[in-house]
């Protein structure tokens, strides 16, 4: 059955961007805020741009079908529509997942997760993995490392909370164990043994690896440095074939690439060299934290804090036709009004990102204040407080999850018994009514596919 556009929908769609935007726009300024970032981030033409490209990359029409047990089309039926879930991939690292020092913190971290979160990041860290050579610390039982639990906790957790896995990282010249080699080609050997492992383990339970991470600020003392970073496409010309097809083998970078110009951005030089020379690189990642108040601060008042520049680069690293992922976030609350400040910046940049053509998900990096590395907890960076109480920023990501970016609708067939409708991709349950009998079930809207969905009595 072919599929067909409402053009109604298209001009109720434009309407009600306009009212969310100037919602948005009406929204009371926050004293830390600086004049400069309310200017940029408040200009009615960036929101309606951010709004329009929410409505054109994370929205898509479906055609229902219902049919009677006579098999012809049921007219008039009223159909109920509720999103249950999201294609999009909503993250937040899982570090320390079974580490927190009572139940009652436990209970409250993963119910405070999985609220918001369909997506988790899992540590690979080499020193984590393996601490002292041969102590392999990929299942349970294994000693207690804060922030460092097995993969294997990972797997139930997730199946039962339907959660997206990310490993990271399989490479990284950071966090590993003293004891490796300083020598390259020793170093290499182990890295093989190392990828084996992990893809015999994991690679038919996490669908998602960083297969390198920030090779661009790798220092020269790193037994693998070259000027050309040859190394990474070396990881990923091993770490490929040990993977399926459609595993998503990314590599990662550091804030700062998110500023520099498309055409001298060295990070998506090098992304256009290893896709020249076949390296499998099948997602793009980068970063965004800031992990003092102060440098939160100077970043805001910064001229490179401009959303319409920020879009431009994402909307230009689409031609690589890859999923794109901010992988880690901290934006800190502490000091003065850091709660609000926290929450507006937050808001904002989720916003933004949620519109970037070929984003596929957002992570946010620790959720709870207090977990995460030492040196960083001061910012107090998490969306929940120290005693795991949720923020005013984790409220406002309810809010835009769970609220404006999901599809409520109900709708009712035509003659040919047909209805359509318009929403967010991700999964959805229907109720309706056919010869007098009530007929449930659930189906997935999804991007790049026709979304025609038959409904039988």
């Amino acid at each position: 059955m072919k599929h067909q556009t409402n053009p109604k929908l298209g001009r109720l769609a434009v309407a009600a961007a306009i009212v969310i935007t100037s919602a948005w726009l009406a929204a009371p300024a926050r004293s830390e805020t600086p004049e400069a970032y309310r200017k940029l981030w408040r200009d009615p033409a960036v929101n309606e741009r951010i709004e329009r490209n929410i409505e054109k990359y994370r929205k898509g029409d479906a055609t229902l079908d219902i049919v009677g047990k006579d098999g012809k089309p049921v007219s008039g039926a009223k159909i109920e529509l509720r999103q249950t879930g999201h294609e999009f991939l909503f993250g937040c690292n899982a570090f320390v997942l079974g580490q927190l020092d009572t139940p009652e913190k436990e209970r409250s971290y993963e119910e405070a997760f999985a609220k918001l979160f369909n997506f988790a990041t899992v540590p690979f860290y080499w020193e984590g993995t393996e601490p002292t050579q041969g102590e392999l610390r990929y299942s349970e039982p294994a000693r207690d490392i804060w922030r460092r639990p097995p993969p294997d906790r990972f797997l139930p957790w997730a199946a039962k909370n339907g959660v997206t896995l990310k490993g990271h990282p399989l490479l990284w010249h950071a966090y590993n164990p003293p004891w490796l080699p300083k020598d390259a080609d020793e170093l290499r050997a182990l890295y093989r043994k190392r990828f084996r492992e992990i893809a015999s383990r994991f690679s038919d339970k996490i669908g998602i690896f960083d297969v390198v991470n920030e090779s661009q600020v790798c220092p020269k003392k790193y037994p693998l440095y070259s000027d050309d970073r040859a190394y990474v496409g070396w990881a990923f010309k091993e770490a490929a074939p040990l993977f399926p097809k459609t595993t998503t083998l990314m590599i990662n970078e550091v804030t700062e690439f998110n500023f520099m110009p498309f055409e001298t951005n060295p990070y998506a030089a090098q992304i256009k060299s290893l896709l020249a020379q076949g390296a499998k690189v099948r997602g793009i990642g980068l970063q965004y934290h800031y992990f003092r108040r102060n440098k939160l601060d100077a970043f805001l008042a910064d001229p490179k804090c401009d959303p319409s520049k920020l879009l431009d680069v994402y909307e230009q690293f689409s031609a690589f036709n890859l999923p794109m992922f901010i992988t880690e976030i901290t934006i800190p609350s502490a000091g003065n009004d850091g709660d609000a400040l926290q929450e507006e910046v937050v808001r904002d940049h989720y916003r933004l990102w949620f519109a970037a053509p070929k984003m596929a998900g957002i992570t946010w990096w620790n959720l709870g204040d207090g977990t995460a590395v030492k040196g960083e907890n001061e910012a107090k960076g998490g969306l929940i407080d120290g005693d795991f109480k949720p923020k005013p920023a984790y409220r406002a990501l309810d809010r835009l999850i769970n609220k404006d970016w999901k599809t409520q609708a109900q709708v009712q067939t035509d003659a040919q018994g047909r209805a359509q409708f318009r929403g967010f991709y991700g999964t959805y349950h229907y109720t309706t009514t056919i010869g007098g009998k009530k007929v449930e079930g659930t189906f997935r809207l999804l991007r790049d596919a026709k979304n025609e969905i038959s409904i039988q009595q």
